[in-house]
């Protein structure tokens, strides 16, 4: 057998790695983690062809300039960790000068981590204003058995995370529907919070919103505050569904008006519905068989598909 020359040795070195299965989080992003990697290789191709490793380094200057792009991977500093229940936590990320990350409402951003020496990457949504500057915020539950939650929870204040975007979103129009009906499963609140930002940041926007936000107990209720706040404009309701709960006596009474103990099911949904105050446009964001049973349920209702969205 021949054996390879240093030089074919040094290119196979430099050929990109075809991503694995893991690795792509399945969200539809453009350009997908495929697409990337078939950018690469051609590149790849050609320096080759030429001889030339050179042509190879454009995409390495890409990613040192701090702005968030969709098709490389760019470091942020994690400025701050907060744990809200045992599983969940915030997260703050800086953003050089006063920028921002500019994105539109409900995007979300793809995350690297190396767990293992396997590469994984997974969708978040941040769940600051779009416009906020200097810094942005996602909310992460970690899984016992999960790649990445196994890299998350190694995170700590001071590390760098490598992050690329924007991608999807909802193409939300102030005033374009008469009531968002958002139906949310645990982190699935996070599209839902900047969306519910700029409605309450606009005065000339009179959408209603009605929040319908599933948590297996009281406890379990992330950002409190950041909803109770929400929930005091005239335009949007928050109500709360806990599975794990048996009676609403325990909680506090500002809660118990607007809770419901047990499943968000056919009976409930039909329930909500009726109250909501105009005909709704329906965003659901939660655990696959969280998002089939609702579109299921809605259907039940009489509302169709074109009056939904699936984060």
């Amino acid at each position: 057998l021949q054996t390879m020359s240093g030089n074919e040795q040094d290119w196979l070195a430099l050929k990109p790695q075809e991503p694995s299965p893991s690795q792509c989080c399945g969200s539809g992003c453009k350009p997908c983690i495929y697409d990337v990697y078939e950018k690469e290789l051609a590149q790849w191709e050609r320096a080759k062809a030429k001889q030339d490793k050179s042509l190879l380094m454009e995409k390495k200057e890409q990613s040192n300039n701090s702005e968030l792009n969709p098709d490389t991977f760019t470091a942020f500093n994690i400025s701050s960790v907060e744990q809200l229940t045992e599983d969940t936590y915030q997260y703050k990320f800086e953003l050089p000068g006063n920028s921002s990350l500019r994105l539109s409402l409900g995007q979300h951003i793809v995350l690297r981590g190396v767990v293992n020496g396997l590469e994984v990457q997974r969708a978040y949504t941040p769940i600051s204003p779009g416009n906020a500057e200097g810094y942005f915020e996602v909310l992460i539950k970690c899984y016992e058995a999960g790649l990445m939650s196994q890299y998350i929870k190694t995170w700590k204040k001071g590390d760098m995370v490598f992050w690329r975007g924007p991608f999807g979103g909802f193409p939300y129009q102030p005033n374009k529907h008469g009531e968002l009906l958002m139906l949310t499963s645990g982190t699935g609140l996070a599209p839902m919070l900047p969306i519910l930002q700029s409605i309450t940041d606009d005065e000339e926007d009179e959408t209603f919103v009605t929040l319908v936000g599933c948590f297996r107990t009281f406890d379990k209720i992330y950002l409190k505050p950041l909803l109770q706040d929400l929930a005091r404009y005239w335009n949007i309701r928050i109500f709360y569904v806990l599975s794990q709960e048996t009676s609403l006596e325990k909680l506090p009474w500002s809660y118990q008006e607007n809770t419901y103990t047990g499943r968000l099911n056919e009976d409930l949904m039909k329930t909500i519905i009726s109250s909501c105050r105009r005909r709704p446009f329906v965003l659901i964001c939660g655990s696959s068989a969280f998002n089939e049973d609702m579109s299921r349920y809605l259907k039940a209702a009489g509302i169709e598909e074109d009056s939904c969205f699936v984060f």
